[in-house]
C-alpha cells in the first residue's frame, strides 16, 4: 500500500480537524511579518531559475535591446514568478500546513494573512504583465501573462491535487521563461525557444519526481497525487529514465539548428549523459534507499544551469570571435 492509500485510510474527522487548525493558522493574523517572510512568499529558489533561464533567452536572441529595458523586462519576469508563487502559497495554504518541508511558509505558520498573499499576487501579477509590454513589447508580456496563468490556474487549482501527471503538463509554466526573454528582444517566437523550451519541459518531471520520491510521505499526508504515491516508488524511477532518455537528443537541437556550436553541443552532451546515469542509478537503488534520489535532485538543478550557461557561453563566444555570425 502506497503512503497515500495509507494516508486516504485516516478517518474523515481527522482530516477535517487538520484542514481546519490549516486554515484557523493561515487566516489568524500576521505575527511580526517581515520583509523575509514576504520575499519567501514569492519563492526566491524557484524564481533563480526562472530569471536564470529567461536571461539565457535574452541573450542568446540576435538583435539589440537596450541594456536598461533589458533589466526591466528580467524584472517583470522576477517578479510574475513571485507573483505566481505567492498565489500559489494562497492556494496551497491547506496542504502547506500538513506537509514537513512547507509547514514553516509565511501563510501555515500565520506570519501573513491568507487573503493579503493573494493581493499581492494579482496586484504584482497584473503589474509585472503591463511594465513588460510597456517596455519591450506586447508578444512578450502576454507570454508571461501565460505562464502566470498556466502556474497559478492550470497547475496549481486544477491539475496538482487531480493527477499524477500534474508535473507533466504543469512543468510547462516553468518552460516560459526562454521564450519571454527572446520575444523581448526580438519580438516573435521561433524554434530556438521552443527548442529551450523543450529542454526544460522534459527536464521538470524527472527532477520533481526525484524529490517526490523522497518527499513520499509529505506528499502522502497532504493527499497530493504525485506519481510515486499514486504509481509506486518503480514505476517512478522509470519514468524518470525516459524523460532522461529523450532529453538527450531535445539537448542538442540548438547544435543541430546552427544556432549553438560544438562548444554548447559537448557539455549538453555530457550533462545529459550524466543526467541518465543518475537516473539509471536512483533505478537500481532499492525503493527504500532515497541517497541515489537525493544526489540526482541536486544534480538536476546543476544540469539545468549548466545547460543554460553554455547557452549564453556558446553566444558570448561566437559575438566575439565570430561577430559577422551573430
Amino acid at each position: 500500500m502506497s503512503v497515500l492509500d495509507q494516508a486516504q485510510s485516516n478517518s474523515d474527522e481527522g482530516d477535517a480537524g487538520s484542514q481546519a487548525r490549516a486554515h484557523d493558522a493561515s487566516d489568524a493574523g500576521p505575527r511580526e511579518a517581515t520583509a523575509r517572510d514576504y520575499y519567501q512568499l514569492l519563492k526566491p529558489r524557484v524564481m533563480t531559475l526562472v530569471v536564470f533561464t529567461g536571461i539565457a533567452g535574452m541573450l542568446v536572441a540576435p538583435g539589440f535591446l537596450h541594456p536598461v529595458l533589458a533589466v526591466v523586462g528580467i524584472l517583470c519576469i522576477a517578479v510574475s514568478a513571485g507573483a505566481a508563487g505567492a498565489i500559489n502559497m494562497w492556494y496551497d495554504r491547506d496542504i502547506d500546513a500538513v506537509m514537513k518541508r512547507t509547514v514553516k511558509r509565511p501563510i501555515p505558520s500565520g506570519r501573513i494573512v491568507a487573503d493579503e498573499a493573494l493581493a499581492l499576487g494579482i496586484f504584482l501579477s497584473i503589474a509585472s504583465v503591463m511594465v513588460m509590454g510597456l517596455a519591450t513589447n506586447w508578444l512578450a508580456a502576454g507570454l508571461l501573462a501565460g505562464a502566470n496563468l498556466f502556474y497559478v490556474v492550470i497547475y496549481t487549482m486544477w491539475l496538482k491535487r487531480r493527477t499524477p501527471q500534474n508535473i507533466v503538463i504543469g512543468g510547462a509554466a516553468g518552460a516560459f521563461p526562454p521564450m519571454i526573454g527572446w520575444a523581448a528582444v526580438t519580438g516573435d517566437v521561433t524554434w530556438t525557444p521552443i527548442a529551450m523550451f523543450l529542454i526544460i519541459f522534459l527536464w521538470t518531471p524527472p527532477h520533481f519526481w526525484a524529490l517526490a520520491l523522497f518527499h513520499e510521505g509529505d506528499y502522502g499526508a497532504a493527499k497530493v497525487p504525485m506519481l510515486p504515491n499514486v504509481a509506486g516508488a518503480r514505476a517512478t524511477k522509470w519514468q524518470m529514465l525516459i524523460y532522461t532518455l529523450v532529453l538527450l537528443p531535445v539537448s542538442m537541437v540548438p547544435m543541430f539548428m546552427g544556432v549553438s556550436s560544438w562548444y554548447y553541443g559537448m557539455t549538453a552532451g555530457f550533462l545529459s549523459l550524466t543526467f541518465i546515469a543518475m537516473a539509471v542509478l536512483v533505478l537500481q537503488a532499492p525503493d527504500e534507499d532515497h541517497s541515489a534520489a537525493k544526489t540526482m535532485f541536486r544534480f538536476s538543478l546543476l544540469y539545468l544551469t549548466g545547460i543554460f550557461a553554455a547557452l549564453m557561453v556558446d553566444k558570448l563566444l561566437a559575438t566575439l570571435f565570430l561577430p559577422e555570425l551573430t
